[in-house]
């Protein structure tokens, strides 16, 4: 069975990962998505193995008066798709601007 592509909002919230965003809220104010998109892409990135999360000290939380927090960090195997999903995105990328549509074998040929 053939790994399954990372969708747009998945890969963005790889990357705020990556850069050092480690809890829900922070990764939505880095990428502007919705909590409805990250906290699922989350779920996903985790079950698939791609991401671990542990849960913050309690006593932390409650000394600074808010819930605990749900930190998460990328995986080996996260990182190794990221890198992977953003070269086929760079890829994609290239045929678009130095052919275009013909290229990306999305309109026919002039003969």
């Amino acid at each position: 069975m053939a790994k399954r592509r990372l969708g747009p909002a998945t890969i963005e919230v790889l990357q705020a990962l990556a850069a050092g965003h480690r809890y829900g809220f922070d990764i939505m104010e880095a990428t502007a998505l919705p909590g409805g998109t990250v906290y699922p892409a989350l779920a996903a990135l985790e079950r698939d193995g791609l991401v671990r999360s542990s849960w913050e000290d309690p006593e932390v939380a409650q000394a600074e008066k808010r819930p605990p927090r749900r930190y998460y960090v990328v995986a080996r195997k996260g990182e190794q798709a990221l890198r992977a999903e953003l070269e086929r995105l760079r890829r994609l990328a290239g045929i678009v601007e130095e052919g275009g549509a013909a290229e990306a074998g999305l309109a026919p040929r002039k003969a």
